[in-house]
């Protein structure tokens, strides 16, 4: 809801006058100007008849101080309907200007007597002063006692400054404070249109000391010869930033450099829970590698061994002493990593992932930290925010060139005090001053410049006829109020901006006060836009902003000002509005968490139409509450008169509304000043503890509702009658049927009583998860307490769970209230308890800072991190940071080359990276902080020829028991995106992992690591399925047993070929699930991945949750996920083993069921991110598209029934292999993915020994295994004989390989593919390639005995005969082909319901494969016999279904009968009686199948 709001709320006016002045707008209706002067004249007037003449003899103990300049000068103001030019003054002008000059000398400044200048009301800054209590003319002005500081001490201060702009240096022995019998008796009733509060005059005390941050002068001072001394303030000028500073050195000083167990400076290898039901009763293969002995030991201990008791056990054997296991540890070959002597072996996740021999080396830990530890110096740095971020250059730039102006200042001043001259130097040097300080004039400056040049304009004229001693007092008095103008204007920059000095003995904050009321109306000044583009000034005629107020992304109020002003010209090109706004909002109710956005407009000249040219946003109260104990007072103290940045880029939506979104402490081109009343509120926390015991038991109905609704897992995915519903019975929500975020997220709004309420059911959840307070740190959540409660929560979290959510976890702060936060707080604790963390989240901060908003929040809280980490680990991510900027400038080169240098461009440019390593020996790899790499294998380097032309680089591992670590560098590709789908993948796993399965889930490393960049871990031994389609023909795609063909051909032994059918259909289930509810799209064969071992895995997540490219307004992804008829005639073995579908169905069914059982966890990481930036997460229907497809309100029978649907779907899917087949024809001419820098055979291009000779080779026939395999005999010179197995396409790679090496020679001609009809040729294929074998080994020496021939003919030899098949036993065994058929029944709440899941070994009584369809009857039934049936499944002996039958109103089981029926259209095919009330429940069973109908 938006409001238009003008209205006079003041309460001592009429309600006539109420009335009269309060009227709703229309956007489209200007208001009326607010012309608000000064207002001081009546404060003036009584003062000057209380005290006719300031005298220090008579009034010993007493000084008045004015807080701002003579508010009724009306030269050169800035509230002016028009500009007046700097050197035009009237007649009217001039009597003013006598008339003020004879008010000076009765309570004016004089130089004389000017106090110490923090006594000058920093309030009154604005064009509107904050101190008016009487109307708008009054004066505002702080009421000061005498200060605790001694008379010598301030004396030896002064004593430090040798120039003194108009002040005297006499300073009075006693700082008097002003009677209030001096208050003004009677108020100013003129009408204004503006909101005059209450009228109250209040005194508050203030303190003489000087600002300083840590209670002492600080040393390094800018010396500018003036009354303004400039400090240098190394934790930055803003009380905020140094208050952070300090919160940060706060938290690294818990962790002494010095404690090895917060401090071990080592890599810790990961660990999860341990997964019980996965290692139940299981060995680990372990070799280890001691320092002792060159021979590695073999270990098998089980899984839930401790590391540290496998640390005693391989001590005793190979010592026989009783050595501590404490002082040893395990590292991972081939790592940085080491095992955790306190966890359990099957924690570690490289246990869990890997199932081979894992390699061990068991290292001596003698207590001594890593490299990567804190050092003692750490713990005595300081922390200096500002020289960590980019703007520190500016700060010194703006720190040197304000203190050389203002000693120019003073010379001119200290000049003109002595010869009334050069008055103009003056008025440059005052510029100077203000274009420094952000080109912000002041209204007190350019009064007092008009005085100036009101004075100069008057000499000209010879007005001052008096004695010279006249013009002094003059010139005097006004210099005066410029340098105080200055000084301030000095002072509320270094409080609005962040800056590295402050000037010395500024006045204190705010101790000026007004009392709005608990019940007044949010009221505050926009006074003006300073520094207008002169581009802007050109462009637009008029200026006018609108202001909004919101909360948690909603708008809670809208003002929109419609008052078009024109831009000014002064110093520089300001908008004055001077427009007071006032929301029609009680300030008590406005919830603490409040943003103010201001956006402005400029008014078109030829248009009239608004363009938004920039905006700024900041909290209401910025005050932040204490978390420890009770909330301190002023807790929602509204900000004072204040200049904010604004920002020209787009503007963000109402979601991302929050104190980080943008710096406005950051100076900006455009500043905007605005006064706010300066107030002192104490929050205060409402206790509605209620009473719970008199709660009477809620209806099951009603709890069953709340169970429906809990199920929406976000507030976000409810509707507002749900919402509603789920608020009003809050009270019986618990961790049982509910959860906290949709209890929270339905409150009805954010006044003190729901709030209130809100921390009632905050205080008394239980929660049953830490990761269930997860939910409680999205964007909906803002309230300090809860967000608080949440970190509590996660805190309970170990370090490696942590390091699993920090994705999230960062995008959280961005909804923080500050920098200090307990979950900013969370974050560095645990970065200094973990390098991982640390490590993780350095490179999460680097790449959030290129998003469009809150880049300075993560500026600056990676500075906070580098400061925790200490210089070793700083210098590494230094040296990381380095090694991408290198690489990416090597892809931006390669990239920009021509395709024929590209090759010669990248050998070139990889130099850059060998001297990069000669420079910093070793470095650890981004991707994984466990690996260390010390230069490249430029020959095994590459880059890859799609469209974004990603390198591939290989490091070398600086680990001498690591292999070569290969990995791809994307450039012009969002990773992000991969990264957020990677990371719930893993979570998933994790999830199946910890119910005992393992779904053989290849889950790559992927880092972002910049805008548009970052690395890819590559999978060792990997292929995508489109070079297996391309190696199988034109229409590889199409056939149904090129999968089957390629793994035979590489898993010649049974043993392998099962392991990877085994892998293979676990993979393929785990990944259907993944991609199925992750929504993963652009799904073709080069996107699929595939190891010789049966590892298939997906790659390159750039479109999900359902946003599929589109061809010609055509869907090019129309299956739910991949499963194609290739893949499934591999795991039914070509149909031999039909119920391996039925297994693979179940396995993919109860994949599903578990991971769906943890659907809030997967939203919630989800909904974390929808801010982020993603291109393809960024709303509510990207939410539901998942909730869709989890289905979380199903039971699991009805969610197995809807993903057997989605697997025969995408089983059925035609298009699937069109696409495949359009992509492969596409790609036929890219032979290689990838273009080498030096051209390199194949692994299986090994050297042989010249001796080994061939004498001839024949084709016997098609091996016996497999027919796509040609079994040959190789004849040797000895005439010894052997056999081997070729496939067609190895034949084809042996042919290119001997291109490339004897490119000079003619070869015989190779019989490609294409030279053969799409018919049965065999017997010509057979002829032919015998012909070619005898042309090679008859033909050129060089070629018949080189090594790609003798490897090609010698390899992998045929040692034993394979039978004929090879079933794979992957379910469960059927030692009869008795007809059977699979039920679930169930029975709740008077309503039957039977899953039937598979039928197997039916047949026709002929014996053909029936079409078959199950019918059922329920017999007994009162009324009639109700009959369902299920969908019929073509042509299959072991049909699955996975179908429901529901029957309601069986009031009961007894009596009743299930006749079951399995038909072949209308023939039958078997049939079963089943007694309901004797069958198990929620139990899957076989139920036999008879040959007739009872």
């Amino acid at each position: 809801m938006a409001y238009c709001w003008k209205t006079d709320l003041n309460p001592s006016e009429s309600h006539e006058k109420h009335q009269k002045h309060q009227e709703f707008h229309s956007v489209n209706q200007p208001l009326f100007p607010s012309h608000t002067g000064l207002g001081f004249d009546h404060v003036v007037d009584e003062i000057s008849n209380t005290i006719p003449l300031y005298q220090r003899e008579i009034e010993e103990n007493t000084i008045f101080v004015p807080s701002a300049p003579h508010g009724d000068s009306k030269r050169h103001s800035l509230d002016e309907a028009h500009q007046i030019s700097l050197n035009e003054f009237t007649s009217n002008s001039t009597e003013l200007s006598c008339h003020q000059v004879n008010k000076t000398g009765v309570i004016g400044f004089r130089h004389s007597v000017l106090p110490n200048p923090q006594n000058i009301n920093k309030e009154s800054f604005g064009g509107n002063p904050i101190g008016k209590y009487h109307g708008a003319d009054d004066y505002g002005f702080n009421i000061l006692p005498p200060s605790s500081t001694s008379v010598d001490e301030i004396n030896s201060r002064s004593e430090l400054d040798n120039y003194h702009i108009g002040f005297e240096s006499s300073i009075p022995p006693i700082y008097p404070s002003f009677s209030t019998d001096l208050m003004p008796k009677e108020e100013n009733k003129s009408s204004r249109n503006m909101n005059i509060v209450e009228p109250s005059l209040m005194l508050f005390k203030g303190s003489f000391l000087p600002r300083t941050w840590e209670s002492t002068l600080p040393k390094n001072k800018e010396l500018t010869g003036c009354f303004i001394q400039l400090v240098e303030v190394p934790q930055g000028s803003n009380r905020s930033l140094a208050s952070f500073c300090n919160k940060v050195k706060k938290i690294r000083e818990t962790y002494h450099a010095a404690d090895i167990n917060s401090n071990s400076g080592k890599i810790w290898s990961t660990t999860t829970a341990f997964p019980y039901k996965f290692f139940s009763n299981t060995k680990v293969n372990i070799n280890i590698f001691t320092e002792d002995s060159t021979q590695q030991l073999h270990f098998m201990p089980y899984a839930n061994y401790l590391v540290k008791d496998l640390i005693a056990e391989i001590l005793h054997f190979c010592t026989n002493d009783q050595l501590s296991p404490q002082n040893y540890l395990l590292s991972i070959c081939g790592y940085e990593e080491f095992l955790q002597n306190d966890h359990y072996l099957g924690s570690h996740r490289i246990f869990q992932k890997n199932k081979s021999v894992i390699q061990l080396n068991l290292q001596k830990n003698r207590d001594s930290p890593g490299k990567l530890s804190r050092k003692h110096e750490d713990d005595h740095s300081q922390f200096h925010l500002n020289q960590l971020l980019e703007v520190m250059p500016i700060w010194k730039v703006s720190r040197q060139c304000l203190s050389t102006v203002i000693k120019k200042y003073d010379s001119h001043l200290k000049y003109l005090l002595k010869t009334q001259q050069n008055l103009d130097n003056i008025i440059d040097d005052v510029k100077n001053i203000c274009i420094v300080l952000g080109c912000v004039e002041t209204k007190q400056i350019t009064d007092a410049v008009n005085e100036l040049n009101l004075i100069l304009q008057r000499k000209a004229e010879n007005f001052h006829q008096n004695s010279e001693t006249s013009a002094k007092d003059l010139i005097e008095r006004v210099t005066t109020e410029l340098s105080t103008s200055v000084y301030h204007l000095i002072d509320i920059y270094c409080s609005s901006f962040y800056a590295d000095f402050q000037p010395l003995n500024a006045p204190v904050h705010s101790v000026s006060c007004v009392n709005l009321g608990l019940h007044s109306h949010l009221s505050f000044t926009v006074y003006a836009a300073h520094n207008i583009p002169e581009t802007w000034v050109h462009r637009y005629k008029a200026f006018s902003f609108s202001c909004w107020l919101t909360y948690a992304g909603k708008k809670l109020c809208q003002v929109r000002n419609c008052r078009n002003i024109p831009v000014k010209k002064l110093f520089f090109f300001l908008v004055n509005w001077n427009e007071t706004i006032n929301f029609p909002l009680e300030i008590k109710s406005l919830p603490r968490e409040s943003m103010l956005t201001i956006k402005l407009f400029g008014i078109t000249c030829a248009t009239n139409n608004a363009d938004l040219l920039a905006w700024t946003c900041l909290p209401l109260f910025p005050k932040q509450s204490s978390y420890a104990g009770a909330l301190p007072s002023h807790d929602k103290s509204i900000l004072r008169s204040m200049l904010f940045s604004t920002t020209l880029q787009s503007e963000p939506p109402k979601e991302l509304i929050a104190p980080g979104v943008w710096d406005i402490s950051q100076p900006s081109p455009v500043t905007l000043q605005i006064d706010f009343p300066s107030t002192e509120w104490e929050y205060m926390k409402l206790d509605s503890e209620e009473n719970r015991s008199d709660l009477e038991e809620p209806p099951k109905e009603c709890l069953k509702h709340i169970a429906r609704l809990s199920q929406k897992q976000s507030p976000l995915l409810l509707s507002e009658e749900k919402r509603r519903y789920l608020w009003f019975y809050r009270l019986y929500c618990n961790n049982e049927n509910c959860s906290l975020p949709l209890v929270l997220g339905s409150a009805p709004g954010w006044d003190e009583t729901t709030v209130s309420e809100m921390h009632t059911i905050l205080r008394r959840w239980k929660f049953s998860h830490p990761l269930e307070a997860l939910g409680l740190l999205t964007s909906s959540f803002p309230d300090q307490e809860i967000r608080k409660v949440a970190v509590q929560q996660l805190d309970n979290l170990l370090n490696d769970e942590l390091l699993e959510y920090l994705p999230q976890l960062v995008q959280a702060v961005k909804f923080e209230w500050n920098l200090e936060s307990p979950l900013v707080q969370l974050l560095l604790h645990r970065s200094l308890q973990s390098i991982q963390i640390a490590h993780r989240l350095h490179w999460l901060l680097k790449d959030a800072q290129n998003e469009a908003y809150f880049k300075s929040w993560y500026q600056k809280l990676l500075a906070a991190l580098q400061f925790c980490a200490g210089k070793a680990l700083s210098d590494e991510f230094s040296k990381e940071q380095k090694l991408i900027k290198i690489l990416g400038d090597i892809g931006e080169k390669v990239k920009s080359a021509s395709d024929p240098q590209r090759q010669e461009v990248l050998k070139k440019e990889l130099g850059r990276l060998e001297e990069f390593f000669q420079c910093t020996n070793t470095c650890h790899l981004p991707l994984n902080p466990a690996l260390c790499i010390k230069g490249i294998d430029g020959d095994a380097c590459s880059y890859f020829t799609s469209n974004a032309l990603p390198l591939k680089i290989t490091f070398i591992n600086a680990n001498p028991m690591g292999k070569n670590i290969s990995v791809i560098f994307k450039a012009g590709d969002d990773l992000r995106q991969d990264m957020l789908v990677l990371q719930i993948i893993r979570v998933m796993d994790n999830i199946w992992l910890q119910e005992g399965l393992d779904m053989q889930m290849i889950i790559y490393r992927c880092l972002s690591t910049g805008k548009g960049q970052g690395l890819v871990q590559m999978v060792p031994d990997a292929i995508t399925l489109a070079k297996i389609h391309r190696h199988s023909g034109l229409i590889g795609p199409l056939k149904e047993n090129t999968i089957k063909k390629w793994f035979s051909q590489h898993n010649h032994l049974k043993v392998d070929y099962e392991k990877a059918l085994r892998n293979f259909f676990y993979s393929c289930a785990g990944w259907c699930v993944v991609t199925f509810i992750l929504g993963v799209c652009d799904r073709h064969n080069d996107n699929i991945m595939l190891t010789k071992s049966g590892h298939m895995f997906h790659i390159d997540f750039g479109k999900f949750l359902g946003h599929a490219q589109t061809f010609g307004g055509i869907k090019r992804d129309r299956a739910p996920f991949i499963f194609t008829s290739e893949m499934e005639y591999f795991i039914t073995e070509g149909g031999k083993n039909p119920q391996h579908f039925q297994d693979f169905v179940e396995l993919c069914c109860r994949a599903y069921n578990i991971v769906r059982r943890h659907s809030r966890l997967l939203l919630n990481l989800l909904e974390m991110m929808l801010h982020a930036g993603l291109p393809e997460l960024s709303g509510i229907q990207d939410l539901k598209y998942v909730y869709n497809n989890l289905r979380p309100q199903d039971t699991d029978l009805e969610a197995t029934s809807h993903f057997t649907k989605k697997i025969k779907e995408s089983l059925e899917c035609f298009p699937v292999k069109l696409n495949n087949l359009i992509h492969t024809l596409a790609q036929m001419t890219a032979i290689n993915p990838a273009k080498s820098t030096s051209q390199t055979f194949s692994r299986e291009s090994c050297t042989m020994s010249a001796t080994q000779l061939i004498q001839r080779a024949t084709i016997l026939g098609f091996s016996k295994k497999t027919r796509h395999l040609y079994l040959i005999q190789v004849t040797h010179s000895n005439n010894e004989t052997s056999l081997t197995e070729k496939s067609f396409d190895q034949f084809s790679k042996l042919h290119s390989q001997l291109q490339k090496k004897f490119a000079s020679l003619a070869l015989p001609e190779f019989p490609h593919w294409w030279h053969l009809p799409f018919t049965n040729s065999d017997h010509k294929r057979f002829r032919d390639l015998n012909h070619y074998m005898e042309q090679i080994l008859n033909g050129s020496y060089e070629v018949a005995n080189s090594d790609c021939v003798l490897s090609f003919f010698l390899s992998e030899p045929v040692e034993q005969t394979m039978e004929e098949s090879s079933p794979v036993d992957l379910g469960e065994k059927f030692p009869d082909k008795k007809p059977k058929v699979q039920l679930v029944i169930t029975y709740e709440d008077a309503k039957l319901t039977i899953l039937v899941k598979h039928v197997k070994n039916i047949h026709l009584p002929d014996g053909s494969t029936p079409s078959a369809h199950v019918e059922f009857y329920l017999l007994s039934y009162p009324s009639a016999v109700r009959r369902r049936k299920t969908k019929s499944v073509p042509k299959c002996t072991d049909p699955t279904y996975n179908e429901i039958v529901v029957y309601d109103e069986v009031t009961e089981l007894q009596g009743h009968v299930l006749m079951l029926i399995v038909k072949s259209k209308t023939t039958f095919v078997g049939a079963i009686n089943i007694q309901l009330c004797s069958v198990p429940l929620k139990e899957e069973k076989w139920y036999p199948l008879g040959n007739s109908i009872i």
